[in-house]
């Protein structure tokens, strides 16, 4: 593999050689997703239980065979679908390719992606 296409993981302002493999993603969930509130304005906790709700992460590290998402990109994907790991004191979740459900990403075309 060449040294540029090299991905890394960045952990409390330091450079972790991780080679993801396959199609494999490391994401991390952001802090303030642990707590939401309501269109009413009521704060629901992270440990309130919804069924089969969706959550956003950043993606930090993929593998080469990734093609959907790009280092930084927000991903949709069911938690249920999750492996947690902790790396340089932090903690992470590591998804495969295929249990995405979207991708968010600053140059992706504005598009609903249906066809009329």
């Amino acid at each position: 593999m060449e040294p540029d296409t090299l991905r890394r993981v960045t952990a409390a302002d330091e450079k972790l050689p991780i080679k993801m493999l396959a199609g494999r993603l490391l994401v991390r969930i952001p802090d303030k997703d642990a707590e939401r509130r309501s269109s009413g304005g009521i704060l629901i906790p992270a440990t309130a239980q919804i069924s089969k709700r969706l959550v956003w992460a950043e993606v930090v590290a993929l593998g080469q065979n990734v093609r959907s998402a790009e280092v930084g990109d927000r991903v949709l994907f069911s938690p249920e679908d999750r492996y947690e790991v902790e790396v340089g004191g932090s903690d992470y979740i590591m998804l495969r390719e295929r249990d995405l459900h979207a991708v968010a990403a600053s140059r992706i075309e504005a598009s609903t992606g249906l066809y009329l």
